[in-house]
């Protein structure tokens, strides 16, 4: 028999990325239940069917009160309040309709069952979770291509998602070969090895979330063996052969693999495990692996393992990264804290913002990149800090990310579906100040100059030197005033605003939907004290119109799109100019032409029709290119 010689010693990165660029994997897509998804991959983005919570609840043990009613208490002027002033209520129990904040159970004194005392005032939605708090209804909670951890499937279940779409899971055949080969130790005698190999690849391919299937033992022949490959190729998506893939008379591996399809690569710079073998027979990765134990681990560490990852889209990373912190987070002296951030690679340096810190907020920990430990007796960090971040995803996800912070919109869910992109809704002046210390590429902004009455332009010339920044196009959009669906309270204008029936909920300070609201309030001469629930800020549009469709709350300002989406009637007000700040400095990084393309594409097109309330004219486009106006 002619001996064998496998010639090639192809550097591994070298052979790892032909191979993948040889094989194009299509893995079937299913549905299975929300339970039973851990460690699948997502096949498409997945939005919230429910909020959560889905009722305004007390976020503390105590007494659900009207903020109003408690109003100049102090400890030098205690305030009694009455039975029908209070209503006593537990972590997670619904507001009582009549009530707006909660006083913590330690902060009041009990004088008698009929009678207790509070020494200072409680201020509107303290202590209360409002509906969609956590998670909007309509929300995206995962992205496609998004593998589900054990913190994922909690907001999954709290989103009232039911069943998810995800990637089939890939089969894997194991077929151990040598004539020398048994799988009992009641076989084993002189000349004979008990199959171990086997074991231990089934065992790495489980572990990674594949499934594996592990044949028999094939004896050195050749017929027998190409047999068996042929039917464990129909069999499964992926086939190692081990073993007979050295220069042996008996090492039948790469002929049957060469006659049934390609070898690819016999013979790899690696040692131990040179002798590996990377084929293809119609399309499916047969992989040879040696038959050394040791040999044989390591090819599946450096081939299998990656080949795997690819079509599983997951893979394992180092576990800590240094980050700068991108806002100022205060901190208690008592504990030692956990901040949920979420990370982006700007410039050469990893930023971290931090992320929502309740400890009901879901949603936090599946946007969360990583965490970072504020320890004990320090009071927080301070904006620019250099951190340790405990990772929670691999650090190569994060860094094809294009990073975007300021102001909030619905469209910046479906630019995440379509690129890799981490944002925080921080509002438009955030995120300038964001782009002016090269914590992100872009920034979504749409503020309003009241002299001219041109979006953007003149604030971005304000905080920028000339030619440092320019305007990305993005979208115009309808504002106006969310109410209820009917409009049952009759809000026709920013005056019925100050109605003592109306409660309104208003966006984040620095926000450019807050400014315009500001900005009519002065036109029409109202003193924003006097509307109830001014001072309660959400950070998003759709957590605006949730609050509205909710119990309590009547109005709000916000885009026809988030109403919308909740199903409630839109008073509308305008169309505004919400683009995208950039440095100029960042238009030839690829993430960004990426972003410009998908702006510019029809799926963007199709997908912003479909939510209403949008205008698009040029959008990618540079809309102002720096210096003057």
């Amino acid at each position: 028999m002619k001996r064998n010689v496998y010639i090639s010693n192809i550097p591994i990165e070298e052979a790892l990325a032909a191979y993948r660029k040889m094989l194009s994997p299509t893995p079937e897509i299913e549905t299975v239940p929300v339970r039973e998804s851990l460690n699948r991959v997502t096949a498409a983005a997945i939005k919230a069917e429910v909020s959560s919570p889905s009722y305004h609840c007390a976020a503390m043990d105590g007494i659900a009160v009207r903020s109003v009613d408690t109003f100049g208490a102090s400890e030098r002027l205690p305030k009694k309040l009455t039975p029908a002033q209070y209503v006593y209520v537990n972590t997670g129990n619904p507001m009582p309709k009549t009530c707006d904040a909660v006083i913590m159970i330690e902060d009041v004194v009990a004088l008698s069952e009929d009678c207790v005392q509070i020494i200072e005032p409680a201020h509107e939605w303290q202590h209360v979770r409002v509906v969609g708090e956590d998670i909007a209804q309509g929300e995206m909670i995962l992205t496609s291509q998004h593998r589900i951890r054990p913190v994922d499937l909690g907001a999954l279940i709290s989103a009232g998602i039911s069943e998810v779409p995800v990637y089939g899971r890939p089969r894997v055949g194991i077929l151990p070969t040598g004539s020398e080969i048994v799988e009992h130790a009641d076989s084993i005698q002189e000349g004979f090895i008990i199959d171990s190999n086997s074991s231990v690849i089934e065992g790495l391919t489980i572990e990674l979330g594949a499934l594996p299937k592990r044949y028999a033992p094939v004896p050195d022949d050749y017929e027998l063996l190409k047999a068996q490959i042929i039917k464990a190729l129909s069999e499964n998506d992926i086939l190692l052969v081990n073993a007979g893939s050295s220069a042996g008379t008996k090492d039948f591996t790469s002929k049957i693999i060469e006659e049934l399809g390609e070898v690819m690569i016999h013979g790899i710079a690696l040692k131990p495990g040179k002798p590996t073998i990377l084929g293809n027979v119609n399309g499916k990765g047969v992989i040879g692996l040696p038959g050394y134990p040791v040999s044989a681990y390591f090819a599946f560490e450096t081939f299998v393992k990656p080949m795997l990852e690819t079509y599983l889209g997951f893979s394992n990373v180092q576990k800590t990264a240094q980050a700068v912190l991108t806002q100022r987070v205060v901190s208690s002296l008592k504990h030692e804290e956990l901040v949920r951030v979420t990370l982006g690679s700007v410039n050469g340096k990893i930023i971290a913002t931090p992320l929502h810190r309740g400890a009901g907020a879901t949603m936090s920990l599946v946007k969360a990149d990583g965490i970072v430990r504020i320890p004990r007796h320090i009071e927080g960090l301070e904006s620019g800090t250099e951190v340790t971040v405990d990772l929670m995803r691999p650090l190569q996800d994060v860094m094809p990310r294009i990073v975007v912070i300021g102001s909030h919109d619905i469209i910046i869910d479906d630019i995440q579906d379509k690129m890799p992109l981490s944002s925080a809704h921080v509002g438009s002046m955030g995120g300038i100040m964001a782009l002016k210390r090269g914590e992100c590429h872009l920034a979504p902004v749409h503020l309003l100059d009241e002299k001219t009455g041109e979006y953007n332009v003149a604030f971005l010339q304000r905080y920028f030197p000339a030619d440092e920044v320019v305007l990305i196009e993005g979208v115009k959009r309808l504002q106006g005033l969310i109410v209820k669906k009917g409009n049952p309270k009759a809000i026709e204008r920013f005056e019925d605003l100050t109605r003592d029936d109306v409660v309104f909920v208003n966006r984040q300070r620095g926000s450019g939907t807050r400014q315009l609201l500001d900005y009519q309030l002065r036109q029409n001469q109202i003193d924003a004290e006097t509307i109830a629930g001014y001072s309660r800020e959400l950070t998003t549009h759709l957590g605006v119109a949730v609050a509205v469709a909710s119990e309590g709350i009547d109005v709000g300002l916000g885009v026809y799109a988030a109403a919308k989406a909740m199903n409630l009637d839109f008073i509308p007000l305008g169309f505004e100019s919400y683009d995208f700040a950039v440095k100029k400095i960042f238009l030839n990084d690829e993430r960004c032409k990426r972003f410009m393309k998908v702006l510019e594409s029809a799926g963007f097109a199709s997908a912003v029709e479909a939510l209403g309330g949008y205008v698009l004219e040029n959008p990618g486009s540079i809309r102002w290119n720096g210096g003057t106006a």
